[in-house]
């Protein structure tokens, strides 16, 4: 009678010691091309933003600028799901108005001018499913060429007399996306 505590014990011991694993968190790798907000104010102690966005980050890895985002092509505007605009405030977009809310932004690539779009599509990975006719509103902006070469696609947000100005940047193409007040 005094093996059956042992056994007990025992088996207790072996199912602790093998439910471990069961019960541990399965967590995902990082992401190659790692999401990433950027905001106007930046300053994250203020809490009166009155743009972000939020985007993922692909690398060239070796790879032209114009076969991750061909020209003439609407681009999810980085890498994975769409880029999400959130606007605080109402604003305007190459003389149209677009309301406080969040959206989808796309861009055109192009050889010397960039299309940004605002559109009203949420949720959406990549731009296969773009439609034209959830747009809020588009402006088309000069590509210029920055003095040095940035890998990871970048976002960055610049008070202007107007508003703010997004500066998008990869590889040497810059593009300046004016939203106005």
């Amino acid at each position: 009678m005094k093996k059956t505590p042992l056994l007990s014990l025992i088996l207790c011991t072996l199912f602790v010691l093998f439910s471990q694993d069961a019960e541990a968190q399965k967590f995902s790798k990082m992401d190659v091309s790692p999401m990433d907000a950027a905001a106007y104010p930046s300053d994250y102690r203020n809490s009166d933003k009155l743009i972000k966005i939020t985007y993922s980050r692909p690398q060239l890895k070796g790879r032209e600028l114009s076969s991750l985002a061909p020209n003439g092509k609407v681009w999810r505007t980085g890498a994975n799901e769409a880029a999400e605009l959130t606007l605080y405030t109402d604003m305007n977009l190459g003389g149209t108005a677009v309301k406080a809310g969040t959206y989808t932004f796309y861009t055109i690539p192009g050889d010397s001018e960039w299309t940004a779009i605002v559109s009203s599509d949420l949720n959406v990975w990549g731009s296969y499913f773009y439609n034209e006719s959830n747009d809020v509103a588009r402006i088309s902006v000069p590509l210029n060429e920055g003095s040095e070469s940035l890998e990871a696609f970048s976002i960055t947000f610049e008070e202007s007399d107007n508003g703010v100005d997004m500066h998008m940047g990869w590889g040497t193409a810059r593009v300046t996306v004016p939203f106005t007040k």
